[in-house]
């Protein structure tokens, strides 16, 4: 089958009165139409407000007006991404029908690089969960073999990209949430710098791990997505008071005379053909010009046992205050307790009340030394470990997933098990750094294989660089079978 249009081909013709945006999003609304029933990406389709927007967006085409970067392209938005007037619900119960009464600042930034917001996507349970299993509304399943997981928590945005359903899509990424499904799902995905992109509006999880970035069929495309939704927020406290770098104008730049480090720690554990696939990339990166050595950072195998202390800690802050009185389900009952009781009891599910549970505990009284406040050393010893290596290599290489897509309900009754789908990924949360997955071909079983590429914060430009090297190199991905050609 044909691939999809690349979303920077289409707003270039959109923005040129090549073609019209109401016409590329019928396209896509077919292809979901055609596809959804057996992904289900989606926890919303938004055809309606697409459609206004997609002619509003030929309005000002035909008035002589450009309307943006991302002229007529559909963008699906993660469901914990608040959309005015429009649920928005964690893939969660005790959200079921909310709608905020306000945009999040990446969908207004959207809104004003041209694109047409075609949906919400599903997601495991207020982001915990590496499957899209712990959703309230049920399974995404992987395109490239619907016996499979997407990965989590953004499976349905990395789902959504690969069939087809939208060129690009916004995730959340706490632990892993973006690079994981893109790798799972064969598309790209990148968790930018702590701070360049602004989480007002992203239904927090634990707030100091939390970043918003893109998912892309292209790394092109995905550097579109970056520059437009980048860049300080005064409405969010945490971001930062510096030029966000823009990445699509170094795409062409290349390796040549850079340091690419091969993260040793990450290669342990993973699969014998994921391993072979990072060391594929690794050479292709040498042949390109850069200097490739092995490096050790021995932290970052505390990454896992940090996360699972700090990431609960803080949704266990942050889920307080899913009440029963302000907002979302409320369960009546006796007294006040009895009702809050009822309501978090049946509002949420297994994984988030094992996480809440997890994080009052490490927080109470007595054990918060013992746990948390370590678990923050070992954050810190895990920049400092970072920090070590990034002296002497520009960017590191390892895998992004240790696996390829693994089969519903294969882990979900494992906790411990699942966890360590991100055994990779979480070290850059801890640390606050950019990373990206790019798609580097299948591994025996036929599924995609993702290679990540981590650097120091602030260093987008330069992971761009390499990960468009990554790219050009890659094996040939077979195509997922729900996927459907380009708008003629």
């Amino acid at each position: 089958m044909t691939a999809p249009r690349p979303a920077f081909e289409t707003a270039t013709m959109v923005r040129a009165g090549e073609e019209l945006a109401i016409d590329v999003l019928e396209h896509h609304l077919a292809v979901i139409e055609e596809g959804e029933e057996s992904v289900h990406a989606f926890n919303l389709v938004l055809a309606d407000s697409a459609r206004e927007r997609a002619r509003a967006v030929d309005a000002r085409v035909a008035a002589g007006e450009d309307p943006g970067p991302l002229a007529g392209v559909p963008v699906a938005l993660k469901d914990n991404l608040c959309t005015r007037g429009v649920p928005t619900t964690c893939s969660s119960r005790i959200l079921d029908g909310w709608c905020p009464p306000y945009d999040a600042t990446v969908v207004t930034r959207l809104a004003d690089a041209g694109a047409v917001v075609i949906g919400k996507t599903n997601m495991d349970e207020f982001a915990m969960g590496s499957s899209t299993e712990t959703s309230a509304f049920g399974t995404t399943r992987n395109p490239h073999d619907t016996t499979r997981v997407p990965g989590g928590s953004s499976g349905g945005s990395a789902a959504a990209v690969a069939a087809g359903f939208a060129p690009l899509a916004l995730g959340s990424d706490t632990g892993g949430s973006i690079r994981q499904p893109a790798a799972l799902c064969g598309v790209v995905g990148m968790k930018p710098t702590y701070g360049t992109v602004s989480r007002y509006g992203l239904v927090a999880f634990a707030s100091s791990l939390d970043q918003i970035g893109p998912f892309a069929g292209t790394v092109a495309d995905a550097a579109l997505l970056f520059d437009a939704i980048g860049g300080h927020d005064p409405l969010d406290s945490t971001s930062l008071h510096r030029p966000t770098p823009r990445v699509l104008s170094v795409l062409d730049d290349g390796v040549d005379g850079m340091t690419v480090g091969v993260l040793a720690e990450f290669l342990d554990g993973a699969d014998p053909d994921v391993v072979a696939r990072v060391h594929q990339a690794a050479e292709a990166l040498g042949a390109a010009g850069a200097r490739i050595e092995e490096v050790s950072v021995p932290e970052v195998a505390l990454g896992l046992s940090a996360y699972y202390l700090i990431a609960p800690g803080e949704a266990s802050s942050n889920l307080a205050r899913y009440d029963g009185v302000r907002y979302g389900l409320r369960v009546d009952a006796a007294d006040t307790v009895a009702m809050n009781t009822a309501t978090r009891t049946a509002g949420f599910g297994a994984e988030v009340k094992r996480r809440i549970m997890l994080g009052t505990y490490v927080l109470s009284a007595g054990y918060m030394d013992a746990y948390y406040n370590q678990a923050l050393k070992v954050r810190t010893r895990i920049i400092e470990g970072f920090a070590t290596a990034y002296a002497r290599c520009d960017v590191l290489l390892g895998p992004t997933a240790p696996t390829t897509a693994f089969a519903i309900g294969a882990k979900v009754d494992d906790p411990l098990t699942m966890y360590l789908s991100d055994v990779c990924t979480i070290p850059s949360n801890l640390a606050g750094h950019p990373a990206i997955s790019v798609p580097f071909g299948p591994g025996d079983d036929g599924l995609p294989v993702g290679v990540q590429l981590l650097g120091p914060a602030l260093s987008e430009g330069t992971l761009f660089q390499v990960a468009a090297v990554v790219e050009s190199a890659a094996p040939d991905l077979p195509a997922p079978r729900l996927t459907t050609g380009a708008p003629s």
